[in-house]
């Protein structure tokens, strides 16, 4: 029996509103794993904003690639792990994407309090976009089902 998700189903997961874990590799150590917020929509691209001089920055510039990986945390367990190269280094954050990104995450009031107190990270940070190109997923519902 497989657990892995058909195409509609993964690109629908990840487009869900999950707090992702971000993957970078590093040729001298471990990779550097960090929660991130993210866009995506099926079919398109994954957008990360992300400090101009952070750690996370310096190794995406760096590697050209990126992972990310989303999961459910209750049953049934489910995931999706993606990675793929940078398609886009931007030195700049679109305000209307910054914004619908806090949306995503935050109620509206604390997201808007959010956007003010946090506004030069419209100057401070950098928008990464990356092409997901291998994909893994698991889906234990169908697991649960097939033994209930």
């Amino acid at each position: 029996m497989s657990l892995a998700m058909n195409t509609a189903d993964r690109e629908a997961f990840l487009a869900g509103a999950h707090v992702a874990v971000l993957g970078i590799g590093a040729p001298d150590g471990p990779p550097l794993l960090v929660p991130v917020w993210y866009a995506y929509r099926p079919g398109g691209e994954i957008v990360v904003l992300t400090g101009r001089k952070s750690v996370k920055a310096r190794r995406i510039r760096a590697a050209g690639r990126l992972g990310l990986c989303v999961q459910r945390e209750t049953a049934p367990y489910k995931y999706v792990s993606v990675e793929g190269p940078v398609t886009a280094f931007e030195d700049r954050v679109d305000a209307a994407e910054r914004a619908a990104l806090a949306h995503r995450y935050l109620p509206p009031e604390t997201a808007r309090a959010y956007l003010a107190a946090t506004a030069d990270q419209l100057t401070t940070d950098v928008t990464v976009r990356m092409r997901p190109e291998r994909w893994r997923t698991a889906d234990f519902a169908s697991f649960a089902t097939a033994f209930s």
